[in-house]
């Protein structure tokens, strides 16, 4: 039998064992994306339960905190920029539900969750921002009676911070032209929903705040659901009616919807035209108040006018006052005779001077004022004219005067000597040359004749 595949002469040579396969070593770093990629591809959007633990706010605006149940206990993140649309301040031990994607902090090998909405167990997040906010606000007093402003009786100019578009503002224009038409109404227009309303309403209060005049600002919505009226409950929106220099109306939503901006207004209205009703009482209201008050007016000052008159009638009868009432007619007598004497010489000092007026135009109507005025104009004219004759013959005689000084003048003037032939000789340095020897040959000169100036040189000098 034939045997295949057998080699006895090495069996003494050892069998060669297979090479184990090299080991793959990953870095720190890339389990770390490893890890990171299946919990963000698995978890990437998921809703968790629990209780806030451990809740820090950092100066970048970010929130750090924990979310634990009994026996767990997952770390968590709320960046700013979700932070910002959280209606409510969470705190620690407070049950939420926050939604988010698992991710992994590589820095400390950490995974958590980035939180992309949180609200509260229980209650909305609104409602429950509700809550803190009015909560704050009424430690702080805003709510309290005691700073609540009356409205003004008959208010003259009023403001109303709302949307121009809608039924709202027509329903309070409406009511006021029917109660009372010479009210002065100002709108500052604003949105009342949405992100920006809060921010365009306290600018609109701020503003109507710095207004003249005013007596009312009224600030209305209609109806709707809480986010829809959630403007009204801003802590901006807040303050800025407390800060209101005027009486405020809140009238927000319908007759069931309470806001934070109800209770810090000084007068809340279930509605707007309810609003429209309370700030201003009907014409035909006040009117009637009117007569009623001035009816219960008369009827009270008549009915005391009368007790009045019984007790002095009842003190008057009594016989001490009997010669006390002959002793006051008495002086009425002396009164009534010094009243007609009185009257007697009044009249008497009437006549005497209308008499002195009398005579007075008489005197004026003989003294005739338009004569006597001719007369001065005349004695006026003739001395103008004298004036100007006397004017015109000592004028004469100064031009004579004249005239013969300037012959004088002229007959001793060195000038008048020049034109019968003689000259002017001045050296070089300004001085009337008298004398040939003062100056030398070669010297220059300045004559003056009769027809102007030479400049000549001395060439030579002759004895005298």
């Amino acid at each position: 039998m034939e045997q295949k595949g057998l080699d006895f002469g090495g069996a003494d040579k050892p069998a060669t064992a297979p090479r184990p396969a090299p080991r793959r070593a990953f870095t720190v770093t890339q389990l770390t994306e490893r890890i990171r990629g299946a919990l963000e591809t698995e978890f990437f959007d998921v809703w968790v339960e629990g209780e806030v633990s451990n809740l820090r706010t950092a100066a970048s605006g970010h929130w750090y905190f924990s979310l634990k149940d009994e026996n767990s206990q997952i770390q968590a993140v709320l960046w700013k920029s979700a932070a910002r649309l959280v209606k409510f301040k969470p705190r620690d031990g407070l049950k939420v539900l926050a939604r988010g994607s698992l991710g992994v902090f590589a820095p400390r090998g950490e995974y958590r969750l980035s939180v992309e909405v949180l609200e509260p167990l229980g209650k909305g997040s609104l409602q429950q921002a509700f809550e803190e906010l009015k909560e704050k606000l009424e430690k702080e007093g805003l709510f309290a009676p005691a700073r609540k402003r009356p409205l003004p009786v008959l208010p003259r100019r009023i403001a109303i911070v709302t949307s121009p578009q809608g039924a709202v503002i027509q329903d309070i224009l409406r009511v006021l032209a029917g109660r009372y038409a010479n009210l002065e109404v100002l709108v500052y227009p604003a949105r009342v929903q949405g992100p920006e309303a809060s921010a365009e309403i306290v600018q609109g209060l701020r503003a109507l705040d710095r207004v003249p005049g005013l007596d009312v600002v009224i600030v209305a919505r209609g109806g709707g659901s809480l986010e829809d009226l959630w403007p009204f409950n801003e802590e901006r929106v807040a303050r800025a009616l407390a800060a209101c220099r005027v009486p405020t109306i809140s009238a927000v939503g319908h007759e069931t919807d309470f806001t934070i901006a109800d209770f810090v207004a000084d007068l809340r209205a279930p509605t707007p035209s309810a609003a429209a009703e309370r700030v201003i009482q009907a014409k035909a209201e006040i009117g009637a108040r009117i007569d009623d008050l001035a009816r219960r007016v008369t009827a009270a000052a008549g009915l005391r006018l009368t007790r009045v008159r019984a007790r002095v009638a009842a003190v008057t009868s009594h016989r001490v006052f009997a010669a006390e009432r002959g002793r006051i007619r008495g002086q009425a007598q002396r009164v009534d005779d010094l009243a007609r004497r009185a009257e007697t010489g009044l009249r008497r000092q009437v006549e005497r001077a209308r008499d002195r007026l009398r005579r007075g135009r008489e005197r004026a109507e003989a003294f005739r004022w338009d004569r006597q005025l001719a007369a001065r104009r005349e004695r006026l004219a003739a001395g103008r004219e004298r004036l100007r004759s006397l004017a015109r013959a000592e004028l004469a005689a100064r031009r004579a005067a004249l005239g013969r000084g300037a012959a004088q003048l002229e007959g001793l003037s060195p000038l008048s000597v020049l034109s019968r032939g003689y000259a002017l000789v001045w050296d070089a340095h300004g001085r009337l040359l008298r004398d040939p020897a003062a100056v030398a040959t070669g010297d220059t000169l300045a004559i003056r004749v009769h027809g102007g100036g030479l400049r000549a040189a001395v060439t030579g000098k002759d004895p005298a």
